[in-house]
């Protein structure tokens, strides 16, 4: 020792750190939903404050976004660029259907597998926040989701030109309820567990076993509507 004398506030004490915080929101988010989970309740797990919280994160519902935000941001690029690659490699012919699913889906099953990432717990959130009636996350998850939507409404609407726009745009809605409840429903997670080692370690396996599903849906002739029906469901045109 020198003799200097250490002021208090050099003293080393655990970070609080951010992600401290959203492991424990993003736990009890999962288990509790929500409505049901107080920013007290997430304060006890993470081990902090009230006022870290609110530094941090400002209010519960921007400590929901930012759950949110911290694993779909890189899931979702990991999906366009995919979708890319696979583009790439197919020209100058268009990318077909299924290979157009497997850069949707590849990354999620991947997701799924990485606790590091979330993994199932994350994706049980996720299936959460889909079901919730609150009208921020429905606004925050379509904002969150929009750009990827819009990537891969484009490459559907090459790989099948003779679906109208807005026909695709339910069938997307489908293949997006799908995924979500084969990688958050209990049920799918228990089917999963129940494939071989060869099939839970590989992506292209577990996508076959949802593909011809979706594809048949993709490709299914455009059903018949009345004339009541085929007005309601036009609505306003889309931009572009």
């Amino acid at each position: 020792m020198d003799g200097r004398v250490i002021p208090i506030t050099d003293v080393v004490r655990p970070p609080v750190t951010k992600e401290k915080i959203l492991d424990a929101a993003e736990a009890m988010f999962m288990e509790h939903g929500f409505e049901a989970t107080s920013l007290r309740a997430i304060t006890a797990a993470a081990g902090v404050n009230l006022a870290a919280v609110n530094y941090h994160f400002g209010s519960k519902e921007e400590l929901f976004q930012a759950v949110l935000t911290r694993r779909l941001d890189p899931m979702n690029q990991e999906r366009l660029d995919l979708l890319t690659r696979l583009e790439r490699e197919a020209a100058p012919d268009l990318l077909p259907c299924d290979r157009i699913l497997s850069a949707m889906f590849i990354p999620a099953l991947k997701l799924a597998r990485d606790p590091e990432r979330g993994g199932k717990d994350f994706l049980r959130l996720l299936g959460r926040a889909y079901a919730d009636p609150a009208p921020f996350i429905r606004k925050f998850l379509a904002e969150q989701y929009a750009v990827m939507i819009a990537r891969f409404k484009a490459a559907f609407a090459r790989a099948l030109p003779d679906l109208p726009r807005k026909e695709l745009s339910w069938r997307l809605h489908f293949i997006m309820g799908a995924l979500s409840y084969t990688l958050a429903g209990t049920d799918a997670l228990r089917l999963i567990a129940e494939l071989t080692p060869a099939e839970t370690g590989n992506d292209e396996m577990l996508l076959n076993r949802l593909a011809p599903f979706l594809l048949a849906g993709l490709q299914s002739p455009v059903p018949e509507l009345s004339d009541a029906m085929r007005v309601a469901d036009e609505g306003p045109r889309e931009a572009g």
